[in-house]
């Protein structure tokens, strides 16, 4: 019983931790990387859909991002949806392929980058402390069904809150890479 709740809270913030880093990954660094843009919504097809669904995108550049549509038809919905975004990036068409430049950030736009990854993070620890209450409202529960004792509960609870400090220490440390990576100069 207690295994598998244990089990299942680090799955619980295992995915947290990596759904914080996946977000992070599409906040703009100065330089190019395909997951700054492969989840913009494209109007496509009569619906919106995921870039990552309709092109193929490359950084065959430090400052420069390319996209291949699949299909030719679709490149100005792909464009559109580039220029809407808040990213602050101007899309060049070229043939089959869309070019994106990554211009410099400036000191205001990094400080402003840095908050909203404070603000992404600080997301992802609610939602381990919130695996944490969960723990340990199963714990409880278990012990007032009287399947596991008071002392086993307790010893359980502690190890729970190590894996909350665990985790948490491991998004301090995401937030960490992520800023140094934000301010580069």
């Amino acid at each position: 019983m207690i295994d598998v709740i244990l089990k299942s809270t680090t799955q619980k913030m295992e995915h947290a931790v990596e759904g914080i880093r996946h977000e992070l990954a599409g906040i703009r660094t100065g330089k190019a990387s395909p997951a700054l843009i492969e989840n913009l919504q494209v109007d496509a097809y009569g619906s919106k859909m995921p870039l990552i669904q309709l092109a193929t995108t490359t950084a065959p550049e430090p400052r420069l991002l390319v996209i291949q549509p699949w299909d030719k038809s679709i490149t100005g919905a792909v464009m559109k949806a580039i220029q809407s975004s808040d990213l602050g990036l101007t899309p060049l068409h070229e043939g089959n392929i869309i070019r994106v430049p990554i211009p410099q950030l400036n000191e205001e736009r990094r400080k402003e980058l840095v908050r909203l990854a404070h603000k992404i993070v600080e997301t992802g620890r609610i939602s381990i402390r919130h695996s944490r209450k969960e723990a340990n409202d199963q714990l409880k529960e278990a012990e007032k069904g009287h399947q596991i004792s008071e002392d086993e509960a307790h010893r359980s609870m502690d190890e729970v809150q190590k894996l909350t400090d665990k985790f948490i220490e491991g998004m301090d440390e995401v937030l960490k890479t992520k800023e140094s990576e934000i301010m580069e100069i």
